[in-house]
């Protein structure tokens, strides 16, 4: 889940060296100036402020990885390699991949709207189902109010801890977001909206008679070897080894230990798998390197309408279904999407040909905006320099 509040998101990452030999048994590639700007960005971030900090990049040359902070402010243990992560909204992106997969098996048109395929489910005073598309579901242009701001009304930890083991089914979701008026009428304009990725996974069990986690597990886990990610639902617990994550809710508040999600938005299509970097990467390379789409709807994924300046993105961003393309410092750009929630915020990117991969994933969250620019700035920092570096 993503989050967009004046209160959110600190940065994040980190990760203990290491390098593999690439398959030339004579003669591997020298990473090592690769490995000291990962792990120095890595400690940059830390330096930031944020508590704890993993990164995993894969190469054709090899894996680096690196780990800053700690893993627990109690205890002080590390970051734990190989680490159990919340995937938040990256989620957004595997839902957005079996419903590609259902137009090309021609089941389903990115052109049908809301209303034919779920009748009288959006509608209401200024909403319209058979106005909205599929394709602008996956891309944030049909105009529907976030349900986020009906669930979390007030930004404290007194709401955190009252509501964090509440529910929602996805039907209620969408009837709190349609209380509010659009953001635009369809098509008109980009704003991000998890209610758009609730109605995708509805529209998916609608479609195939089995849930998006199913669909999930049999059409994209399973045939990757995906063995680490999961769909958990509404389980609260992340499988060990994991870090601890912190949200600080006030300016100048204490952190916060935010570790266990917060339920009524980390439940569901829209930002609720759990992972690990190993995993997210081969998703990501698979995905960008043509193995989960056919070339028509890996087309469409990858077809971009502008970010505003103010989306909470880097300068250039795009949106896609389900994909981001931002530009690289050193020309050309990175396609990927981050996930956040309470207390953490993961990144994963990979170059246009999937041949290189990055997971960065942070453990904590600043409440005050100076210091969560700064966080973001260096996590932006870092996934551009190695995506960019050569060797």
């Amino acid at each position: 889940m993503i989050i967009r509040r004046s209160w959110v998101p600190a940065a994040l990452l980190g990760l203990a060296v290491a390098s593999l030999p690439s398959a030339a048994a004579s003669a591997a590639p020298d990473t090592s100036g690769l490995t000291r700007s990962v792990q120095r960005d890595a400690d940059a971030l830390r330096d930031a402020g944020v508590t704890g900090v993993a990164v995993r990049l894969e190469t054709p040359g090899g894996t680096v990885t690196a780990r800053s902070g700690v893993g627990d402010l109690a205890t002080g243990r590390p970051v734990p390699e190989s680490g159990y992560l919340r995937l938040g909204s990256t989620t957004k992106t595997f839902v957005a991949t079996v419903v590609l997969q259902l137009v090309g098996e021609q089941r389903i048109s990115l052109d049908q709207t809301v209303e034919q395929l779920l009748p009288g489910v959006v509608s209401g005073p200024g909403h319209d189902g058979r106005a909205i598309t599929v394709r602008q579901l996956l891309q944030h242009t049909s105009g529907l109010p976030d349900y986020v701001h009906d669930v979390f009304p007030e930004p404290s930890a007194r709401t955190y801890f009252a509501h964090r083991w509440r529910a929602y089914r996805p039907e209620e979701l969408v009837r709190l977001a349609l209380r509010d008026e659009p953001a635009f009428p369809p098509g008109t304009g980009w704003a991000y909206s998890n209610t758009n990725y609730v109605l995708a996974g509805m529209i998916i069990e609608k479609v195939t008679g089995r849930t998006w986690e199913r669909q999930v597990h049999d059409r994209v886990l399973r045939p990757l070897g995906l063995r680490h990610t999961d769909t958990p639902g509404t389980w609260p617990f992340l499988p060990q080894p994991h870090a601890a994550d912190y949200q600080q809710f006030t300016a100048d508040g204490p952190m916060i230990d935010t570790t266990l999600p917060y339920r009524p938005f980390d439940s569901g299509a829209d930002g609720s798998m759990t992972g690990t970097a190993r995993d997210l990467n081969r998703f990501f390379g698979a995905l960008a390197g043509g193995r989960l789409l056919r070339p028509a709807e890996l087309a469409a994924m990858r077809t971009t309408v502008p970010v505003p300046r103010d989306g909470g993105h880097p300068p250039g961003t795009r949106d896609g279904l389900g994909l981001f393309f931002t530009p690289l410092s050193c020309g050309g750009g990175y396609l990927g999407h981050g996930g956040s929630g309470f207390g953490y915020v993961v990144r994963a990117a990979t170059t246009t040909d999937g041949r290189r991969t990055i997971t960065v994933s942070a453990h904590s969250r600043s409440a005050d905006p100076r210091e969560t620019a700064g966080q973001e700035e260096a996590l932006n920092d870092l996934v551009d320099h190695a995506l960019c570096h050569i060797g």
